[in-house]
């Protein structure tokens, strides 16, 4: 996963609210509204479970600095940053034990939705399981830690709003604000896998099905 800028953009175009069935955001990428929708209590319910055996913490990022999103991890591979650097790692470095299995119904949905973005036959092995709270925020970064880059990234929202930062593939490209909703799905590679993205500093709400929280499922052929 990322390669940070360590910044906030500057310069962002106007809000897309754009609430439409598909939203494409650029050659290779597309949002997918409410793709998720239907699943998501049973998505959650999934969460707690993998959290049950794999908790939610805030990792270091290799310079020392304290991420404020919580993470944990399901799948053959699980994402991991310290200060030995960002990595995949097949076991869980709080408990030694392995990752917990990744539900069928997250590669099935993962599988889905990249298929309708055009990727078709998407096997996914990692899944990141984000967590955000008011005032946190995940700046621009790529997903270079994958082996290969020509599988691509389904990443799914759930909870609240968030502001989905979505740039190009050189750091000083123009960076788009793209509203996600519960169920919310977007999907990208080809031409945009490598493509900076981020979530804008997460605004103070609640949500039925997650309270003040929004949960990120992120999911990756790592291996």
């Amino acid at each position: 996963m990322p390669r940070r800028t360590g910044r906030e953009p500057e310069g962002l175009g106007e809000l897309d609210l754009g609430p439409g069935p598909d939203e494409v955001l650029g050659p290779g990428a597309i949002r997918l509204a409410g793709f998720a929708r239907a699943a998501a209590a049973d998505l959650l319910a999934a969460i707690a479970d993998i959290a049950d055996l794999a908790p939610f913490r805030r990792m270091s990022t290799p310079g020392g600095r304290m991420m404020s999103v919580a993470m944990t991890n399901c799948g053959a591979e699980g994402w991991v940053s310290d200060a030995r650097g960002y990595r995949y790692t097949p076991e869980d470095p709080l408990s030694g034990r392995p990752w917990p299995a990744m539900p069928a119904l997250f590669g099935a949905l993962a599988a889905r939705a990249a298929a309708r973005a055009g990727f078709s036959g998407f096997l996914p092995d990692a899944c990141l399981i984000n967590r955000y709270e008011p005032g946190t925020r995940l700046t621009l970064h790529q997903d270079r830690n994958e082996r290969d880059f020509g599988q691509p990234i389904v990443s799914v929202s759930l909870g609240l709003p968030a502001i989905f930062l979505w740039g190009g593939t050189a750091r000083g490209d123009a960076v788009r604000r793209v509203r996600l909703a519960h169920g919310d799905v977007v999907a990208w590679g080809g031409p945009a896998r490598l493509a900076h993205h981020g979530i804008h500093t997460l605004a103070e709400g609640e949500h039925p099905a997650t309270g003040r929280a929004r949960l990120n499922l992120t999911f990756r052929r790592a291996g």
